[in-house]
């Protein structure tokens, strides 16, 4: 890329900044060939991988590949160099919800209508088995016709990260939004976690103000766990229910998605159809529909901008990873990752479900052989396997994963 130039890889155009955190800066961009706008997100490489957050920006791909929705910023495609990686984004121009709120509450109408497309993109996340965990109005943009966005999935969750007790224990989000459970660290649904965040947005919509709140943040805390808050005499009637029961500090007794888009207060102008959240949900646990499936198999495809193989290693011929798209269910891609390593003579350490250690016993000419693999659920029963050289010779790395891994693993890729 020529940043001098202001040009992307002969393809886009660089604009004026938008925005920055701590490994990125988002510009305004234009593709040269349709001239539609979009967002250019550009990240630091080195920063990220000084932080060790480069599995968080894998994840973050990975997940807006699966959510593609009205309501969700979508990615377009994503290009790297040696020093950067380059989301690029559609533009959404109308900025952040939160800049709407700067001015006061809003009225019923318009705050049920983004309330409406919030959960609706919520409720497809969640049936793709993903969860945001930052869902707060900085994180809700607005396009130049007023429909509203989710954007930033940086902290993100798909349903690989869950422990063997089946919650998810990554304590993170913004103080003000974050759900009981997850201050106690004691394990969450994050799903559950999102919903309550969820009415925390409706909350502030509606009032003009977060509910909970005290410039001592153990008492704020202290409040939220006992869902400690007070209405607004303006606050709606009708809607006070629907908020009590999202801001339920009991995760299990807490409103579900499908029963939120069955409030009367909810459905007030979408008409008699069903909503879109509903079919979401109740696809979770259904069989992988064929539309889900290609969609899996196109994160990792070798399309220009998304091989991530190319992102994430300089040069394919020092490759010191290798990923694999498998059908199956990670009990079995567990299982036979033990009968290979017992085939090839090499210990097997399995972590938290999701993480396994395969090491050799006897040394190479470069040292023992050790491999990293890291099984991350894409849908159900879809799983990517990552597996990374992290000592030995990396000729022998990759005969191992030729020969042996992967066909016993019957990757198609």
């Amino acid at each position: 890329m020529d940043i001098k130039s202001g040009i992307l890889m002969h393809r886009y155009e660089i604009g004026k900044l938008l925005g920055h955190g701590n490994f990125a800066k988002v510009y305004h961009g234009r593709n040269l060939v349709t001239g539609m706008s979009v967002a250019i997100k550009i990240i630091d490489k080195n920063k990220v991988l000084k932080a060790e957050m480069m599995t968080h920006i894998k994840r973050e791909i990975l997940v807006m590949r699966l959510v593609k929705h009205p309501n969700i910023v979508h990615l377009h495609e994503v290009l790297a160099s040696k020093t950067k990686i380059y989301f690029i984004l559609e533009y959404v121009k109308g900025g952040e919800l939160f800049d709407r709120l700067t001015k006061g509450k809003l009225k019923e109408d318009s705050a049920r209508t983004y309330f409406q497309q919030l959960i609706s993109a919520v409720g497809f996340c969640h049936s793709r088995r993903v969860y945001h965990r930052d869902l707060k109005p900085e994180n809700l943009l607005l396009d130049d016709e007023g429909n509203l966005k989710v954007s930033d999935f940086g902290l993100s969750a798909l349903a690989e990260t869950k422990r063997q007790d089946g919650l998810l224990h990554t304590c993170c989000g913004s103080p003000a939004y974050v759900a009981p459970e997850i201050i106690d660290q004691r394990g969450y649904d994050g799903a559950k976690a999102d919903i309550w965040s969820c009415g925390v947005v409706l909350f502030v919509l509606l009032a003009g103000f977060l509910p909970f709140h005290d410039s001592n943040l153990i008492e704020m805390y202290r409040k939220i766990a006992g869902g400690r808050f007070r209405y607004p005499k303006s606050f709606p009637v009708e809607a006070k229910s629907l908020v009590s029961k999202m801001l339920d500090p009991n995760p299990m007794t807490r409103i579900s998605i499908v029963d939120i888009v069955e409030n009367p207060w909810f459905r007030t102008g979408l008409g008699c159809e069903r909503s879109e959240p509903v079919m979401g949900e109740r696809m979770v646990s259904g069989d992988l529909e064929e539309t889900g499936y290609c969609n899996a198999f196109d994160i990792i495809s070798l399309s220009r901008g998304l091989n991530l193989s190319g992102l994430f290693n300089d040069s394919g011929e020092d490759e010191k990873e290798v990923r694999l798209l498998l059908k199956q269910p990670a009990c079995a891609i567990f299982t036979k990752l033990e009968e290979i390593g017992k085939i090839l003579k090499m210990k097997v350490v399995k972590n938290n479900g999701v993480l396994v250690k395969m090491e050799g016993l006897t040394s190479g000419k470069n040292g023992d052989l050790v491999i990293d693999f890291e099984v991350l659920e894409i849908l159900h029963d879809v799983h990517l396997v990552e597996a990374g050289l992290v000592g030995g010779d990396r000729l022998e790395f990759r005969e191992v994963m030729s020969e042996h891994i992967r066909p016993a693993l019957k990757s198609g890729v």
